[in-house]
């Protein structure tokens, strides 16, 4: 495994760096499909000189017995870069097609003939660089001294001449429109600006003041963090962090992330390099930084665009079909680095880092995973799960026992019980029944989850629920990104709790995952238990006629052949093959693609 040396020149806290050098050797294009446009990374201050650290390394032990890379032989930061066509089920070649019709070209055969930045045309002359921002920035900003130069721009410090923040010192991010050079580009700009204003207020994202533009440049204006990166912390510890130590850490990403999903924003490229501390102190705020590309999701979407860096991209994101789970995933990869100092999937090209994300499954055997508790290794692996929906997703990471046995920590509304909820709403009878079944076996730690978003719905006296207390409860934590990502449309599912409430007992029956339960290696004993109570309470003789009405299958499906196997032939009752398969819902297109 090759070690990493971090670039001594100035890195920029708010905008993209140059490409760094990659271990293989191999030039590249950007992993994001906005190659040649201005898709940037919001990165960080001064970086240290290392010659090698354990956190680029299989383990610290083996690391130990490896001399130092010299510099540039391997990149501090892994790359948004490749090159080389993917071997299957690679998505190099859809990649190709995007960036080469995004810069106006025809697909060509070879990635190497695709350019690395986007050639400005006729066409591109013709654009429309009109924001609408503001254009008094030379009057209302002193800009000092520039502190970092990236790929498509540099950031400067400055302060407010002026007005009520009049002496605050700030970052400026500049963007020429110069780099602007297609449709997508311009509307990525305003798209970050108007995810950063509309985020705007959480205690770990760092803080929009505002954003202008002139003839040449667009200007956002933040909060100056002048801590450095988190990476640049990692490194200074040798990658070395105890479990108090990295749960603190923890519990500040994840609780900036369960903001951003819930207001149906996924950042898309999380990583140690885009939290930046507020100052030197290492009890500092971490800011969340960089929502170049980011962007608004609605509950039942899914994206497809790949972007992100090497290291910390989702399994799902390769299959390009994901949505915030994907942000959950990189936070494991964050969490196996900070617990034992290495990246859980590693290889010398891009491609081999997408196979191994694919494919390998990280190693908790090596030094030091047999040292840390059982919840740690627990905690990690239900982030780094490669089944989206067996993930955990940020709110119930932070009502994991790791997280909760370090402080009590206030968990957050999560968007997940709604999509659960919509599921509950709209399955038969029948299905709500076995789900009632199994949320009885629910442990302690189980239902401290759902026990607290329950409260967050804040139920009637009586202790039960309506759609009032759910849209009330979001509109206590909306942002404006709830409108563009469509949050409250939502709710539209959940229309009949207008003339019905549900009481805390239907509740976990609706917000409980089957997928999740199913990865716990106790999910034989919980189908067993929830069956035998189902045995007792609910299951009853049916045809199977009366089985396919309540699924909702069509007349085309055969369902004697499909459905065969889920009733019992001694006396017609629901077998425990088909409870099962009840529990995770069925349609006409599952059970079709099941034959």
């Amino acid at each position: 495994m090759g070690v990493c040396t971090s670039k001594p020149e100035k890195r920029n806290p708010y905008a993209i760096r140059e490409p760094e050098a990659d271990p293989s050797g191999i030039p590249g294009t950007p992993l994001s499909p906005d190659a040649g446009n201005h898709r940037r990374k919001d990165e960080v201050v001064a970086g240290k000189q290392s010659p090698f650290f354990p956190f680029y390394s299989p383990s610290p032990a083996r690391f130990l017995k490896k001399s130092p890379v010299p510099a540039g032989s391997a990149s501090s930061t892994p790359r948004r870069f490749f090159r080389r066509p993917f071997p299957p089920p690679s998505p190099a070649k859809h990649i190709r097609a995007v960036l080469a019709r995004r810069q106006g070209k025809k697909a060509t055969s070879t990635a190497d003939s695709i350019p690395e930045e986007a050639e400005a045309d006729g066409g591109a002359a013709e654009l429309d660089k009109r924001f609408g921002f503001s254009k008094e920035f030379s009057s209302r900003l002193e800009v000092g001294d520039e502190v970092g130069r990236g790929h498509f721009g540099y950031t400067c410090s400055a302060k407010f001449k002026k007005g009520e923040l009049k002496g605050q010192q700030v970052a400026v991010k500049v963007i020429p429109k110069s780099k602007m050079t297609t449709a997508i580009a311009i509307e990525d700009v305003r798209r970050e600006v108007k995810i950063l204003r509309a985020l705007n207020g959480h205690s770990n994202l760092v803080k929009f003041y505002d954003a202008f533009e002139d003839q040449e440049n667009v200007y956002i204006v933040m909060e100056l963090c002048e801590g450095g990166e988190l990476l640049d912390m990692i490194l200074s510890r040798g990658g070395k962090y105890s479990e108090d130590d990295a749960k603190a850490v923890m519990v500040q990403i994840l609780n900036v992330v369960a903001f951003c999903h819930l207001q149906g924003v996924v950042h898309r490229d999380l990583k140690p390099e885009n939290f930046l501390y507020t100052s030197k102190d290492e009890s500092s705020e971490l800011k969340a930084i960089d929502f170049g590309l980011s962007d608004f999701v609605r509950p039942d979407e899914r994206l497809n665009d790949i972007v992100g860096s090497a290291y910390y991209v989702a399994p799902e994101v390769l299959h390009r079909s994901y949505s915030t789970e994907a942000d959950v995933w990189s936070i494991g990869v964050i969490a196996y680095i900070l617990l034992c100092g290495s990246r859980p999937f590693w290889a010398r090209t891009e491609s081999g880092i997408f196979k191994a994300v694919l494919k390998a499954d990280p190693s908790f055997d090596e030094a030091p995973w047999p040292t840390l508790s059982s919840e740690a290794k627990d905690f990690v692996k239900r982030l780094l799960n490669k089944d989206p929906r067996k993930r955990i997703s940020a709110a119930q990471a932070l009502s994991h026992p790791w997280i909760q046995s370090y402080n009590s920590i206030k968990v957050p509304l999560d968007i997940l019980i709604f999509k659960l909820m919509k599921s509950y709403m709209r399955s038969s009878s029948l299905r709500k029944a076995a789900l009632r079944a199994l949320s009885k076996t629910l442990t302690a730690d189980e239902l401290y989850y759902l026990r607290e978003q329950f409260a967050l719905l804040e139920p009637s006296k009586n202790g039960s629920i309506s759609i009032e207390n759910i849209n009330k409860a979001l509109m206590k934590y909306a942002t404006d990104a709830m409108k563009e990502s469509r949050v409250t449309d939502f709710l539209s599912s959940l229309n009949s709790l207008q003339y019905r409430r549900m009481d805390f007992e239907e509740f976990c029956a609706a917000a409980l995952s089957v997928h999740q339960l199913e990865a716990l290696d106790r999910w034989e004993q919980h189908a067993r238990c929830a069956y035998e109570l189902f045995e007792k309470d609910g299951n009853r003789a049916i045809v199977i006629e009366e089985l396919a009405s309540e699924l909702g299958l069509g007349p085309s499906i055969p369902v004697h052949v499909v459905l065969h196997d889920w009733i019992r032939h001694t006396d017609g009752k629901l077998s425990f093959l088909g409870f099962v398969k009840l529990l995770h819902g069925v349609s006409s297109r599952s059970l079709a693609k099941a034959q």
